[in-house]
Order: structure tokens, then sequence, then C-alpha cells
């Protein structure tokens, strides 16, 4: 299937394309949270198909997929936190709730607006057909590997429930701190937990009710992350410093050091098994992949545990002795690992990682598997495609998501060295692959001399000089990528961008810097954001690119983007009417002031006599802000956003409109009620895309 719809694309490159629709570029299955199961023998997934959201199951040796639901609607309840029973009976998830939230809000997400309040809660499926059971309201479950019981949390605390939703869940004990990161011991008899306590936390212990719960080794840190060795005698965990200290400026890019440290689940007794150093580099990876900590090589003596640091710029995977001593780098190389799975024996470990053979790979996923013993890295996939979010299965295969240039994401399975597309049969015969372009890789110098990467999108088949549009990635901490992309939020992104391309407009997508893919320094740049706004001449560095390429009308650069997009697009209209001529900003940040006071930055001083300058900190943060140069500010703008919103304040919206009244600036306004940050809605995304194409058709052609 992908080479019938690849060749078939290259084979029409010298024509223009026929136009397609919006729907059409947004009618693609995106498959979501991909796993496996303990014995590499089935997976799970949920596919979100023009907001009809499904949960599947394939299993050995065909791995032919079966839908176990689907919501019929395009409801807005999102899938997650997918898994399956040790013995493959059943399929827990969780529907609803908002798992990308930067801030937590006491009510569900509604967008679709029903009358009956939405909650966040657990569902049980089994294999064998069946209707869903709901277990109860609640996130996070897992289940006992005896396949019996599935523990969750709700409010922080701990639930408990029959896998087969015959009894209503309860509450399964009681902890003073709000738990959560749940995991159970391989025998099924006990819960460690983390037990968070605001400016501390704990590794805790839950066995039954006659018996105290256990803390291991409790101090004044932060103790995360907990991991369960195989025998069940051991727990692994992360150990990071309590919240208090001289107080640090939330704006820096200040070190987070960090320990693993060992439990003896009998004694207590704990051990630090590895110390991290003090550099910026060294702190405990938060973006690209996140943290990682498992044991593998399962049996002792040979037992590892596998960690990921930046230590040497580069997120990587290293392994430890649980006794401690030196650290082995397992995945040498410039280049980020992102997505892992420990393949089902334990002695390997299947990653992701922008590195290969094929030009343009550092904006491109392939999959390679470490032999944890030997230290042999085999590459399993290359070429001109992205291969993301692996489930490592059993002989050898693994089930991972496959995109192209032209095909978006597809549930694949790596076999004997063969890939089958498990969910081809769910792109719609209208989805309009052949009329896709291929991006190109570019690269350019900002005004202080960092190298700067994109990917450029030119129309097929046009001559003369076209109007441009620059892309700019939320996050910040995102690449995109010359493929479809692995996140819902950036492949609707690659959509438009693609429609764009298609109705004849040349566009830029930037990798600013800020941004993963391209090390540690290239992730935390000084002067970034409210502290200056650095990355912003990466942006105006991809307009002068665009100016300067033989396809482009210099006068009509337009820009577009969401998030930290919005930001970036809000800014240059701002600062650069004279460059850019018309902008998109979804859900964008217009004053970072209005965050300083915010205990989401770290400001929790207020009530201390060590106090940083706050107005000081408030000022540059304004001066970093799209509302202090509104002045400047010339161009036509639409302004995007959901009122539940819970990344950026809606306000930041309103109140940014309400300036613009008093400016000739043209502008125009979406407000989509009840609708949250990454819009949970196909027809949300349908209605926001439209207009964002519409707009730029009437303000950037001639």
């Amino acid at each position: 299937m992908f080479s019938l719809l690849f060749a078939g694309s290259a084979a029409s490159a010298a024509a223009a394309p026929a136009p397609f629709t919006m729907a059409q570029i947004l009618g693609y299955p995106f498959p979501e949270v991909l796993v496996g199961d303990a014995h590499g023998r089935a997976i799970a997934y949920s596919l979100d198909t023009r907001g009809v959201r499904s949960v599947w199951f394939a299993s050995a040796p065909g791995f032919a997929p079966e839908e176990l639901f689907s919501s019929n609607a395009d409801d807005g309840q999102e899938i997650s936190n997918v898994s399956i029973s040790n013995d493959d009976t059943h399929v827990v998830y969780v529907r609803g709730g908002d798992h990308d939230a930067n801030w937590p809000e006491p009510l569900q997400p509604d967008p679709a607006s029903y009358p009956l309040e939405q909650e966040m809660q657990v569902w049980s499926v089994a294999t064998a057909g069946g209707e869903p059971k709901l277990l109860g309201n609640g996130d996070a479950p897992v289940v006992s590997p005896d396949g019996t019981r599935v523990a969750f949390t709700a409010d922080g605390a701990v639930m408990i429930a029959p896998i087969d939703g015959t009894i209503a869940a309860k509450r399964l004990f009681f902890d003073r701190g709000q738990d959560s990161d749940l995991h159970w011991s391989p025998d099924s008899s006990a819960l460690a937990f983390v037990s968070a306590r605001t400016d501390h936390s704990f590794i805790a212990i839950y066995r039954n009710d006659s018996t105290p719960i256990q803390y291991l080794a409790p101090t004044t840190s932060q103790d995360v992350m907990p991991r369960w060795s195989s025998d069940g005698s051991r727990i692994a965990f992360v150990r990071l410093h309590g919240d208090g200290g001289p107080p640090e400026n939330p704006f820096n890019w200040n070190p987070i050091p960090w320990q693993i440290m060992v439990s003896d689940v009998r004694t207590g007794a704990t051990h630090v098994v590895w110390v991290s150093g003090t550099r910026n580099r060294d702190s405990l990876m938060e973006t690209g992949g996140g943290p990682v900590l498992f044991w593998a090589d399962a049996s002792a003596p040979n037992d590892r545990l596998v960690f990921a640091s930046e230590r040497d710029n580069w997120p990587h995977l290293y392994e430890v002795s649980p006794n401690g001593g030196g650290a082995r780098l397992l995945t040498p190389g410039s280049f980020m690992v992102e997505d892992t799975s420990l393949t089902p024996n334990a002695r390997a470990v299947v990653y992701t990682a922008n590195t290969g053979v094929t030009p343009g790979d550092d904006d491109r996923r392939h999959l390679f598997r470490v032999d944890l013993r030997s230290g042999r890295i085999t590459e399993l996939t290359s070429g001109a495609s992205s291969e993301t979010g692996p489930a490592a299965l059993a002989d050898g295969a693994v089930a991972f998501n496959h995109a192209t240039a032209h095909l978006p994401l597809l549930v694949t399975l790596l076999s004997k060295g063969s890939e089958h597309a498990l969910d081809g049969d769910q792109l719609p015969a209208s989805f309009p692959a052949s009329q896709l372009v291929t991006p190109q890789e570019v690269s350019f110098r900002a005004a202080d001399g960092w190298l700067i990467h994109g990917q450029l999108f030119l129309p097929r088949g046009v001559s003369g000089r076209r109007p441009a549009i620059v892309f700019v990635h939320g996050g910040p901490p995102r690449q995109m990528l010359l493929t479809w992309h692995y996140m819902d939020y950036y492949t609707n992104s690659y959509a438009v961008n693609q429609y764009l391309a298609n109705r004849g407009f040349v566009v830029l997508s930037v990798n600013y810097r800020l941004g993963i893919g391209y090390g540690h320094d290239f992730n935390f740049p000084a002067r970034w954001g409210p502290t200056g706004a650095s990355e912003y001449q990466d942006v105006v560095a991809g307009a002068r690119f665009l100016q300067h390429d033989a396809h482009v009308d210099p006068t009509r650069i337009g820009i577009w983007g969401g998030s930290y997009g919005g930001y970036l697009t809000a800014l240059a209209l701002a600062r650069n009417s004279n460059i850019f001529k018309a902008g998109v900003d979804f859900h964008g940040v217009h004053d970072w002031s209005f965050d300083v006071d915010n205990p989401l930055w770290g400001f929790t001083q207020t009530k201390r006599y060590e106090q940083y300058d706050t107005r000081a900190i408030m000022k540059l943060a304004w001066e970093s802000s799209p509302d202090a140069s509104i002045s400047t500010w010339r161009s036509p703008v639409l302004l995007i956003q959901g009122d539940d919103d819970r990344n950026v304040e809606f306000h930041q919206m309103v109140d940014l409109v309400e300036r613009l009244r008093n400016t000739p600036v043209h502008y125009e306004q979406i407000v989509i009620p009840n609708e949250i940050h990454g819009f949970l809605r196909y027809a949300s995304w349908l209605r926001a895309d439209s207009a964002t194409a519409a707009f730029f058709e009437r303000e950037l052609r001639p």
C-alpha cells in the first residue's frame, strides 16, 4: 500500500495537482496510545477518525485488528491510558478529560456542549467481545499482573475495581498524600505509588488493610517513578531535591539534579545507584520522550537499570547496575532518542531516533534496537519515512506508527523483515495522498548566527512568484518533520500546510530554537520567550529566507501557528508588519507579564523575606510580548481559541481583542465555546482550519 500510493504521487510530480478539500485532507484516522501486552503477543490502540474515537485490539499470529469500542460520534471525549491485561482477555482505557492540560480544572471538557456534565472514566472491555464496562470515575489505570483487578486514581486517592466491572470501584486505602504513578508488584500482592506532599513526596507500598503502608527511605526530597524489579524484591526510583532553599528565578534554566535509588522492599534498606551532574544538561529529562527508568535484562546477576539523560547534549539511553557504579552509554551519536520499548525478554530496547542514512533523517524518526548485553545497535527501519511509538513484541517483531510525506500515520507491524499496515483499510479512498507535495529540508542562519532548520512546501505545477506563509509550531519543545507528524495537534498542522501548498502557497515550517531534535543546548537557549524572545530571530530568518526564494513574492508573506506558535505569530505581526502581511493566531500568549505571579511559573516566594525583583521580571516579560509592540501592528489577523483552554488563559485573547479595538488593525475572531487548547472535536478543527486557509486567500492574493 505504501509503495503504490507513493509511486502515484511521484509520477504526477510534474503536473499541478487537482485541488482537494479541507475535509479530504483532514479525513485520516489518527492512531494513538499504541501499546503491547506483557508477552509481546498482542497490541491495542485507539483511533480518532474525524472525531469518532475507537479502541482496537490485535493478537498473534495474524494481528488482525478488531474494534472493541466506538464513540460513534464526534463527541470530543478523548481516549487515553490504554493497557492490556497479561492474559490478553481485557483492554482497559480512560475516556474523557484533557491529558495535555497545563493546569487542572474541576470540570471535565465538554466541547460538544452536551447538557449533561461529562466525566473522566475508566473502562474495561473484553477482547472476546461485548459491551465495555464502566469501572468508575478516575484516571491512570493499571491492571494487576494476575489480570483480575484494576487500580486507578481519582482526586488523589487510589481506587480499585474488578476488571470485569461486576462490582463498583471503591477506595483501596487512605493515604495523607495525593497519590499517583501506581505500579503493581509482579505477584499482584502489593501496589507501589507516589505519595505527594506538596514540597516533598514519598515512594510508598500498600499491601493489605491489616498492614501499615510502607514508605521507602522518607526524606525531604521529591521521590518519584517507582519501578519494581522482576522478582519483586526491590524498587528503583528517582530522587529530586525537595521544594525549598533560596528562591530561584523561574525564568532561568535552573538545573534539576537527580539520583537513582534502589530500595529492598523487605527491609527498607535503600542505597544510591547513580547521581547526575549539576549542569543544565544533567537535569532530569522533561522533553522529547521524557524521563525514562526501567529494569532490564531481568535475570540476576545481569539485571540492569536503563535511564535517559542529556549529559552529552543529546537525549540518550544509559544503563547502570542496580548495585551502583558507572553508567554505560547505549546510544552514542548526535541524535535524539525519543520513544522506547523494552522487549518482552527484557534483553533489548527498541527506540526511535532522528538519525539514519537517508538525507534529512534529522527531521524524521526511525526505529533501532540496542542489545543490552553486547551493546550492538540494529537499524530496523530506514528511508524517507518516519516510524514512531514502538511496541516491542515477541520473536523480534515490532508494532509502530508509520508515516511518509504523503501518507499519515498507519499502525504497522514489522515481522521477519517485512512491514504490513494493520489499519490501512481505515484510510478513506478520498484521501488525497497522490496530490500532496514532498517537503524539502532547508536551513538558514538567524541574525545571531544560529543555524535553523525547516521544511519547505513548494506547490507543484505553478510558475511565477507566489504568496508564502511561515508556519511556527507550538510546544515549544516540538519538532516538525519531513513527514506527517506523530502527535495529533501537529498532524493537523501538517495537513493545513499541505492544503495551503495545494492552493499555490509556498509554506516554510520553521523549527526555531527551543524545539527538540537538535540537542539540549538548542532546546534550552538563553533569553527565550518572556526573557527576551531570542527565538523570534529564527522566525524572521525564515521570512528572509523566503524573500530570497525565486518562487516567492517577498511582499506577500503571512504567518500562522498555535499556542507558542500563536505567540510567535502575534509577535511577528506586532513587531514586523513590514514583513508579515497577515497572520492566523491559534490560542497564543500575548502578554507574558500576566503569568509572573502565577504559581505555575514557580513563584512561591510571596510570603518570604528573600525576594526577586518581580517588577523587573514583569517588565522584561512585558517587553518580550506582542502587546508591548501593538503600536506598530498593522497587518490583519485572525484569532482562534476555545474558551475552556487549559494551556493558555482565554483572557489572553480577550485582552488582545480589546487592545486591537483601539488600533486600525483589521482583526477577525473565532471563539469556540467549551473547546480546549488542542481541539477535541473534528468539527472544531475543520472550522478553524478552513477559516485559516480562507483568511490567507483573502489577505495574500493580489
